[in-house]
């Protein structure tokens, strides 16, 4: 049968876009996102404090981060009118209520963290990959 024949019609059933469980888990597992949304769950954050409290962040970074939380509703950023301007971000409530399973995700990475490094060592030497390889994450 050729391609030609076939026509498939698509009818979209809402204008908005669907955010699809792939796209959502994406968005809160980033590198950086995890550990804003840490650090807001525990109360308001100003950019320098989180800046700070998340390792290794350009300033580039925490700013797209911050964005992208926010369109997506797991943030909340307010600006106050002083001199200078304070701007804190805040966790939603749709956050608050993922800060126990973020919880349990770090505290399972720290209770693995030596079994999967020798768990990768020992995978790289049985499929003669260097061992100065580097770290994979």
């Amino acid at each position: 049968m050729s391609q030609r024949n076939i026509r498939v019609i698509h009818e979209p059933t809402d204008e908005r876009p669907v955010c699809t469980v792939l796209e959502a888990l994406n968005r809160i597992s980033g590198k950086w996102a995890i550990g804003i949304l840490l650090n807001v769950s525990h109360g308001p954050a100003r950019f320098t404090e989180l800046e700070r409290a998340v390792p290794g962040i350009s300033r580039r970074m925490l700013t797209l981060t911050l964005r992208s939380l926010e369109r997506d509703g797991l943030i909340s950023r307010t600006v106050y009118a002083t001199v200078p301007p304070k701007v804190e971000y805040r966790a939603t409530d749709m956050a608050v209520e993922l800060y126990s399973s973020l919880t349990a995700l770090t505290h399972w990475a720290e209770r693995h963290r030596e079994a999967i490094a020798e768990s990768r060592e020992a995978y790289d030497r049985a499929h003669g990959r260097p061992a100065d390889a580097g770290p994979d994450c």
